[in-house]
C-alpha cells in the first residue's frame, strides 16, 4: 500500500506539531521516521493512523483519501512503546482481539492467532497472561496482534524502547526480517539513528515539526543535506568547526585560527568559487592520527569503546573527536599530528545550514 502525504499540518492551537510535511512512501517499503523529542514524529504517525485530524493537508493510502476515516476503518496495524496489551486476557486472547471486534468466526480466529503466534517464536505461550512474560515476549505479543489483522500499514510507535540493549539488537533483526517476509509497507517512530539507520529503506529527519531530509541511510550519511541532519546521524557525531575559506592556486584553503587545510578541487562543487566563512563538519573516522598529519593538537581525554578508543584532540580552542585502535593506547596529554581526509569534508551555510556541496 502507497502511502502519500501532502503539505501536512497538525496543530494543537498555538503550538505547531508539524507543517506542511510532504512525503511519498512506496508500496512495501519501511520508513523511519527520525528526531528529537518534540519534532513532529509521533504526531505524524497519529495523524497518519486517525488518532488526530490533519489541520490542513492531505493523507491518501493508494489513492483513496482517509483524512475523515475513522481509524478502525483503515486497515492498520500499530505496535506502541508500551506494548498496551490487556492484563487480564491471555495471550491468545490479546492477540485476536481485533479478530473479534470485527466478529470473524472464531474457527478462523484459532486458525490465524495461532498461525500468526507461530510466525512470532510465542505458539507455546498462547495461555499465560502479560505478568508472565518477559519484555520481549509482550513485544511479540503486541507485533502479533498488530499483524493478525492482516493490516495493510504497519505504524512502529518506538517500539523497543523498553527493551534492554541486546533484547532491541534481537528484535531489530527479527521485525525488520518479517516486513520483508510480509511486504508490508511499515512507518516506524524512533529518536534511536541506530534503529533508524539499521532498519530502515528510507529514512524521513525531522526537527521542529519541519522534515528536514528523506533518503536512503547510505545518503543521509555521506551527503547529509542540512546542518541537522549531519549532526543527527552518526555515532560518534560528526565534528564540527567554523572555517574561512579562500581559493589558492586551484585549490581551495580552510582556515580557522591554527587550522588550515586544502580542500582539492576534486571535492567538487561548493565551496569552489565560495569565499568566505563557512561550517566545516568531519566524521571522526575521516581523522587520523599520523606523522604525516598536518595539524598539530593534544590528547584531552580517551574513552575506550571495547573495539576501538573514542579520542578526543585539542587544537587550539577547536575540539575534534577520532576513532582509534585499542592497541595504541594513547593518553592525556599526549601531543599528536592528525590527518584529515578532505575528500570527506563537508561544507554548510551558517546562515541557511543547507549543504554547500549537496542540494
Amino acid at each position: 500500500m502507497k502511502v502519500t502525504i501532502d503539505n501536512l499540518t497538525k496543530k494543537f492551537g498555538d503550538v505547531v506539531g508539524v507543517e506542511d510535511l510532504t512525503l511519498h512512501i512506496d508500496d512495501g517499503e519501511f520508513v523511519a521516521f527520525l528526531g528529537p523529542s518534540g519534532c513532529g514524529k509521533t504526531t505524524t504517525l497519529l495523524t497518519l493512523a486517525g488518532i488526530y485530524r490533519p489541520t490542513d493537508g492531505e493523507i491518501r493510502f493508494g489513492e483513496r483519501i482517509v483524512n475523515q476515516v475513522q481509524p478502525k476503518d483503515r486497515n492498520i496495524g500499530m505496535v506502541f512503546q508500551s506494548y498496551a496489551l490487556y492484563p487480564h486476557m491471555t495471550v491468545f486472547q490479546n492477540i485476536a482481539y481485533p479478530l473479534k471486534l470485527k466478529r470473524v468466526a472464531k474457527n478462523i480466529q484459532h486458525e490465524r492467532v495461532q498461525q500468526v503466534a507461530n510466525v512470532m517464536g510465542i505458539g507455546n505461550l498462547l495461555d499465560r497472561r502479560p505478568g508472565q512474560l518477559s519484555g520481549g515476549q509482550q513485544q511479540r505479543v503486541a507485533l502479533g496482534r498488530a499483524l493478525v489483522k492482516e493490516p495493510d500499514i504497519l505504524l512502529f510507535d518506538e517500539p523497543l524502547s523498553n527493551l534492554d540493549a541486546r533484547l532491541r539488537l534481537t528484535m531489530r533483526g527479527e521485525i525488520k526480517h518479517l516486513q520483508k517476509d510480509l511486504g508490508i509497507t511499515s512507518i516506524y517512530v524512533t529518536h534511536d539513528q541506530v534503529e533508524a539507520m539499521t532498519m530502515a529503506d528510507r529514512i524521513a529527519v525531522m526537527n521542529g515539526g519541519h522534515l528536514q531530509a528523506f533518503d536512503s541511510p547510505d545518503e543521509l550519511y555521506s551527503r547529509p543535506k542540512t546542518l541537522f541532519v549531519a549532526g543527527f546521524v552518526g555515532n560518534p557525531p560528526m565534528n564540527f568547526v567554523s572555517v574561512d575559506v579562500s581559493g589558492s592556486n586551484g585549490s581551495y584553503i580552510a582556515e580557522a585560527d591554527s587550522l588550515r587545510l586544502e580542500v582539492g578541487q576534486e571535492r567538487g562543487g561548493p565551496p569552489a568559487g565560495y569565499d568566505g566563512a563557512v561550517v566545516m563538519g568531519i566524521r571522526p573516522e575521516d581523522i587520523q592520527i599520523s606523522e604525516n598529519g598536518n595539524v598539530s593538537g593534544e590528547i584531552f581525554i580517551v574513552e575506550p569503546l571495547g573495539r576501538e578508543d573514542l579520542i578526543d584532540v585539542r587544537v587550539g580552542p577547536h575540539s575534534f573527536l577520532l576513532l582509534e585502535n585499542t592497541e595504541s593506547q594513547r593518553q592525556s596529554g599526549e601531543r599528536v599530528n592528525l590527518k584529515f581526509d578532505m575528500q570527506k569534508a563537508q561544507f554548510f551555510d551558517p546562515q541557511t545550514e543547507k549543504s554547500l556541496l549537496w542540494q
